[in-house]
């Protein structure tokens, strides 16, 4: 069994059928979580989106708020700002350009303002079925510890691991390292006991 076999085969069995952990209902709700989740946990992301989108819940609602009104809704997210700032241009921009639908491609959802190559491959992925592999901190970290990547940014890391491991693997892929970052191989105190893949890890943090 080669390296990328073993790592995806190990990680399949620590992290059972592992799924985005951002609530969603539809696309467009699931690209607002998504930028929302720039810097902030999923799980504040969650705790904000249901009052969000009670007041707004598609692309023709969210284009009519104003700036002010989405900054009080996801505040406490944090980046605020420029979140909300990019969220009404992106929806005026669906509605314009797009009819009110989200793009089910990588390249016309990097179009969208806040929507850069991490967010546009989630969506795409999670959303539409398509294979890609979203690099967050998560996936930089242990991508880097378990020696699949040298490459100092993002899409230098995608790169490197869609190289390695097959297509049809990517989706799942890119939520099993999140899974595992997330849960086991954290960034401060990685509980190395509960993962097997000590005899790979460049870190050592194994007995």
């Amino acid at each position: 069994m080669n390296k990328a076999d073993r790592i995806f085969n190990d990680l399949s069995a620590l992290h059972a059928l592992p799924v985005c952990e951002l609530n969603y209902k539809t696309p467009f709700q699931l690209l607002v979580a998504v930028i929302l989740s720039a810097q902030c946990t999923d799980a504040r992301v969650n705790k904000i989106t249901p009052a969000l989108f009670e007041r707004a819940d598609n692309p023709y609602d969210m284009a009519k708020l104003e700036q002010g009104e989405l900054e009080e809704l996801i505040k406490s997210c944090g980046f605020y700002h420029n979140k909300a700032k990019n969220i009404l241009s992106a929806s005026k921009t669906l509605c314009e350009k797009f009819g009110g639908v989200v793009p089910s491609t990588v390249e016309e959802l990097m179009t969208l303002d806040g929507v850069g190559k991490k967010t546009a491959n989630v969506v795409y992925a999670v959303a539409f079925g398509g294979n890609a592999i979203a690099v967050d901190t998560h996936v930089f970290r242990v991508s880097h510890r378990l020696g699949l990547t040298e490459a100092k940014d993002p899409l230098g890391v995608e790169k490197d691991l869609c190289k390695i491991f097959k297509e049809e693997q990517w989706s799942t892929l890119h939520h099993l390292l999140i899974h595992h970052g997330r849960y086991i191989c954290k960034a401060r105190k990685p509980e190395c006991e509960r993962c097997t893949l000590g005899d790979i890890c460049k870190e050592k943090r194994y007995e």
